[in-house]
């Protein structure tokens, strides 16, 4: 039975559908905690409310990041974690602590990555007349928004999108692939080998 802790600093609303789908699908897994860096983050309570062990290890009056990330680690490995997984964690990890869970730190980020990497990208994609726009789950590395990518989906531009309702469509989207990257993961059917993933079933696992 895989161990599965989830980071956030808000709603959480894919640490919802990860939660979700574990439970429906019965996967060999558990999300045995939720790790926030902001006390008030609305993920807590609903984790919460489903009896998921929860911590908050608040970043603010902390000297830097290195000593930050230092005591986030030492929580999280409180509860022992075959993956860690990254739902809206609003913070930029370090090298020393990506190393720390090289292989078993997954992220969503909402753009078809290496496109648009960082903030704001349903704007970026909207003003670059971008036709498709979407979402990538991949492999955490020290580089920002990079790393070997596990699972895409892609949704059209539509004329008159506007960041917000852009945005509402990659979402849904995100909410189906990350689940299934981390079934994937849980149920050891993804290989990580220099700097790309593949399926040990064959699955094709890029675009949705």
């Amino acid at each position: 039975m895989k161990r599965i802790v989830i980071l956030l600093s808000g709603r959480g609303s894919n640490m919802q559908a990860i939660v979700e789908a574990c439970a429906a699908e019965g996967w060999p897994a558990k999300v045995v905690a939720v790790v926030s860096n902001k006390a008030e983050a609305a993920g807590l309570a609903w984790a919460a409310q489903r009896g998921i062990a929860t911590a908050v290890v608040d970043h603010r009056g902390q000297p830097d990041r290195e000593t930050y990330d230092a005591e986030l680690a030492r929580v999280i490995d409180g509860f022992a974690p075959d993956l860690l997984v990254l739902a809206g964690f609003m913070r930029i990890l370090s090298a020393s602590f990506v190393r720390h869970y090289e292989g078993r730190l997954l992220n969503v980020h909402p753009s078809l990555l290496p496109a648009f990497p960082g903030l704001h990208t349903h704007r970026r994609a909207i003003e670059q007349g971008c036709k498709l726009a979407g979402a990538t789950v991949h492999f955490v590395t020290a580089e920002l928004d990079h790393g070997p990518i596990v699972a895409q989906a892609a949704v059209p531009v539509l004329p008159g999108d506007d960041e917000a309702s852009l945005s509402a469509r990659v979402l849904e989207r995100e909410h189906v692939i990350y689940p299934l990257a981390v079934r994937w993961f849980v149920e050891d059917r993804l290989v990580l080998a220099e700097g790309r993933v593949s399926h040990r079933d064959g699955v094709p696992q890029h675009l949705f």
